[in-house]
Order: C-alpha cells, then sequence, then structure tokens
C-alpha cells in the first residue's frame, strides 16, 4: 500500500479544482499584512516549513483576533468562544495556539465580581444599584460625602467603621447599600446584604437542618456586612443578644466595618432593643448600640419619599 501522503500528493495533481483552490488560498493567506509580518519576523522558516503550516496560517486568518470581529463574548465567532488565536515556531516550525481574549476576561471578571455581592431577601433593583446614580440634591448631601469617603478610603485600605443610615421612609437608605456593595465588588471585596425581617426569620428556620451556627458565623466574617431595616423586625431578647450581639461583638473585636439602614435613631433604636416580653432590658439593648458605635458611624438622611 502507498503511503497516505503519496496517495494524497497523486490525488491533488490528478485534481484540478482542488490545485486551482489551493493555489487561490494559499495566495490569499500568504498575502495577509498580519501573516507576512509574522513570516518576515521568522527568516529562518523554510518553504517546506511554510507549506505544511499552511493550514494553521489559513485558521490563523479567518479567527478573529482579540475580538476584532465580534462585539461580545457570547457572540464570539471563534472555533473556541472567548480565545484568540496566536502564531509562534518553534524548532522550525508553525504552530497555533489560542489565548483568553478581552471579552472572555472581562466576562469572566464580571462573573467573579457578581459573586462578591450576596444578598439574603434583598430586591433585584437594589443589587443593580449604582453610585453613579446616587445625586447630591441637598437634604442627603452629608450622606453622600460619607459614602465616596468610605469609597475612596477602601481603595486602598478597608475602614473600619462602616455608615449607620437612619431617616424616614423611601429616602433611598437602602438603595445607598446596594450602590457601594457594587463599587465595592470593583475593588475584589465582598459584601453580604441582609433585610432584616427575612433574616431573623432565615435564622429561625435553620433550626430545622441545624445549620444555625454556620450561617452565623458566615455573616460574621463577611468583608463587609449590610443589615438593611435594622429595627422593623419581631424583636426578641434571643435574637438581640445570641445572634446579634454575637455577629456585632466579632466584627467590633476584628475592626470588620458594617452598614445599616434603619428609621430610628441610634436612640430610638435602643429603645425600641430594650422592650421584649420579658420587660425593659435597658443595659442589654446600650450594649448591642455600643456594639453598632464600634462598627459604623451614624448618618442621619432626609428627603422626599422615593418610592411614591
Amino acid at each position: 500500500m502507498e503511503p497516505i501522503q503519496k496517495s494524497l500528493t497523486k490525488w491533488m495533481k490528478e485534481n484540478k479544482n482542488f490545485q486551482e483552490n489551493y493555489v487561490r488560498i494559499r495566495k490569499e493567506v500568504l498575502n495577509d499584512p498580519e501573516i507576512r509580518e509574522f513570516i518576515s519576523l521568522h527568516p529562518d522558516l523554510s518553504k517546506q516549513s511554510i507549506n505544511r503550516g499552511l493550514i494553521k496560517l489559513y485558521e490563523y486568518k479567518t479567527q478573529s483576533k482579540q475580538c476584532q470581529q465580534c462585539s461580545s463574548y457570547p457572540d464570539c465567532k471563534n472555533m473556541i468562544p472567548g480565545y484568540s488565536p496566536v502564531l509562534h515556531v518553534e524548532n522550525g516550525e508553525i504552530h497555533l495556539s489560542y489565548e483568553k481574549c478581552h471579552s472572555r476576561i472581562m466576562y469572566e471578571k464580571e462573573q467573579a465580581q457578581q459573586k462578591l455581592v450576596q444578598s439574603v431577601h434583598v430586591p433585584k433593583e437594589i443589587l443593580q444599584a449604582s453610585i453613579k446614580d446616587i445625586h447630591d440634591d441637598g437634604d442627603r448631601n452629608n450622606a453622600v460625602l460619607e459614602v465616596f469617603q468610605f469609597i475612596r478610603e477602601a481603595s486602598t485600605e478597608l475602614p473600619k467603621k462602616g455608615l449607620y443610615f437612619y431617616g424616614p421612609f423611601g429616602v433611598g437608605k437602602t438603595y445607598f447599600l446596594g450602590a457601594v456593595a457594587n463599587e465595592l465588588k470593583k475593588m475584589n471585596i465582598s459584601s453580604m446584604l441582609i433585610y432584616m425581617p427575612e433574616f431573623v426569620r432565615e435564622i429561625k428556620g435553620s433550626f430545622k437542618n441545624d445549620t444555625t451556627n454556620e450561617k452565623i458565623d458566615y455573616f460574621k466574617k463577611a468583608d463587609v456586612l449590610m443589615l438593611d431595616d435594622i429595627g422593623a423586625e419581631m424583636q426578641s431578647a434571643w435574637f438581640r443578644d445570641e445572634i446579634l450581639g454575637s455577629i456585632l461583638q466579632y466584627r467590633m473585636m476584628e475592626q470588620l466595618p458594617v452598614f445599616f439602614t434603619s428609621n430610628y435613631s441610634l436612640e430610638q433604636l435602643e429603645g425600641l432593643l430594650a422592650t421584649t416580653r420579658d420587660g425593659v432590658e435597658s443595659v442589654k439593648a446600650g450594649r448591642i448600640i455600643e456594639r453598632i458605635k464600634q462598627v459604623s458611624k451614624p448618618v442621619e438622611i432626609f428627603g422626599e419619599n422615593r418610592r411614591r
């Protein structure tokens, strides 16, 4: 039996159409500006090596290089989506490899960043909040300045204190949390955003599968913890002392920041926390307020109700 290469060569000589197409494609490939430049940078390549590598050169020519012909990663036209071809020479032979393109790198970065913002029962629009949409309208001037100050400091070192936003219903307190969380993820800083009333129910529900300690530990150690609408949940002495107190104590000792939103000032919240089914427990409530002061800075927000 004749060697396959000899048979193929014989067939090519006898097949006029194939020969014509081969000559045409070879000419197109070798006249491609990028390929011409590649060959000129490797004068040691022989004619035989170029012919042997023609299929690799053709593949390189037909692929999009670093997203030149692709609008985004999902629309990639290459054989290996999200990868761009690279030509190189090894031992006098042409080789073709692929590396991640710009769009693929950005896509993976965005996917990784999305995982940095986790939430427990927080509206989708809050998770999509942008710092660009926070405007200085006079009433919220101080809050806006405090937010930008925190973000500036976080770009070099994570501050030891977050912010305690308090004020009337609907002035944008929760939106501030989402906007800060999305800015922090750009710095690869994770955030845990928790809607307090649902968080209480989440903890109570965790008794059934014995995951309470695991969940509390997770909230304790988040880079930035955000507690939305504190004071709105059904309060109990057990939750105040064993759950909230435990989380705040850990973060106070580890100097980890906490953000809060509330309709109550710290003084009003203290009175609320003190009132339980067992009576008024001012000392224990005061202990929680002191921990809140250690991990956050009070910032009052006024303004019109933006939910109307």
